[in-house]
């Protein structure tokens, strides 16, 4: 097994070296949001669709865009709008009269990393429209099924502030987030190099660092990283906690939490944490690992009850209470 993890280990620091000229692009435009910049490579190397929730102006947009731009693929930003059609996402039948044929006219979500904008504004069909690709990897128009490519990644925004004329997003769609990711503003120092960097005029760019083959032959390293009985026994345990809270010493929540989380978190959780590994140059995973992105795999995955809500009791509050009581192996 020690010979298993070196051979890991040694994949991990050959197909990880893209990773510090992909952060120094994205840096050299965005100014701190080291969190979220992390987080946006986890989902690229683990596969996972990401929600970013924040105010306006916090480089959501920015840091997506730079990301696109740092890897040789393809990027659509779509605005998602009230009157956003599913046509208008996947594509549709278009007539020819000359052929006297319909020929399919495919959508933006034919790319390879979609910028979903204020997701949260567009109805309930084109949500349902967007499920299907963010799951299957596919899209149907009429009654034909289209592949998408390996390299899929759809990042939301969403702002948390303005409800009027927004829709909220089902339950099924949420949890096929493998992250939802709560953006802070930046410090003082910070928005002080922000307005001197963005007030000068000069146009700052990312360069291409990554092809899409570097990613996909990274998430095949990733994929194999090593996890131990006893972590996956960690994972299990924390996601049954909020199913069972009981039986985990943990009465004192049960009340607050309407709906644990689903099997979803159990994979994201594994997945994530491997990627998170990845990035620092570990050919295994660690409880630290997955305390580090499990609020951002849970925090969403839990429904709290009324009595939560009356007792501003967040689903964040009980994911730190389950890290804080759940016995580390």
């Amino acid at each position: 097994m020690d010979l298993d993890i070196k051979q890991i280990q040694a994949e991990v620091e050959k197909k990880s070296e893209f990773v510090s000229r992909l952060t120094d692009e994205l840096g050299a435009v965005i100014v701190g949001q080291k969190y979220m910049i992390e987080r946006l490579m986890i989902g690229l190397l683990a596969d996972g669709h990401i929600l970013l929730e924040g105010v306006p102006g916090l480089a959501k947009t920015l840091a997506v865009n730079s990301l696109a731009s740092g890897i040789k693929a393809g990027f659509r930003r779509i605005q998602f709008t009230p009157d956003l059609l599913p046509a208008d996402l996947i594509g549709t039948m278009i007539y020819n009269p000359q052929k006297a044929e319909f020929t399919v006219r495919k959508g933006p979500i034919f790319t390879n990393i979609i910028l979903a904008d204020e997701i949260n504004r567009a109805p309930a069909k084109v949500q349902s429209a967007l499920l299907e690709a963010m799951q299957e990897r596919q899209v149907t128009i009429s009654d034909e099924t289209y592949k998408l490519d390996q390299l899929f990644l759809v990042l939301a925004t969403q702002n948390p502030i303005e409800q009027e004329g927004t829709y909220p997003l089902p339950e099924a769609q949420i949890d096929r987030f493998m992250f939802k990711l709560k953006i802070s503003y930046p410090t003082q120092d910070e928005e002080r190099l922000i307005m001197d960097r963005m007030t000068v005029g000069a146009e700052i760019g990312v360069n291409a660092a990554v092809t899409i083959d570097d990613i996909l032959e990274a998430r095949k390293v990733v994929t194999g990283i090593y996890v131990d009985e006893k972590v996956k026994d960690y994972i299990l345990n924390v996601v049954f906690a909020t199913r069972e809270p009981e039986r985990f010493g943990l009465s004192e929540i049960a009340d607050f939490i309407s709906y644990g989380a689903s099997p979803r978190a159990t994979i994201y959780l594994n997945l994530a944490a491997k990627a998170h590994a990845f990035l620092k140059g570990r050919g295994f995973i660690t409880p630290e690992d997955i305390k580090a992105i499990g609020p951002d795999v849970m925090r969403h995955r839990i429904i709290v009850t009324y009595e939560a809500e009356a007792e501003e009791t967040t689903a964040d509050d009980i994911v730190r209470k389950i890290f804080d009581t759940i016995e580390v192996p």
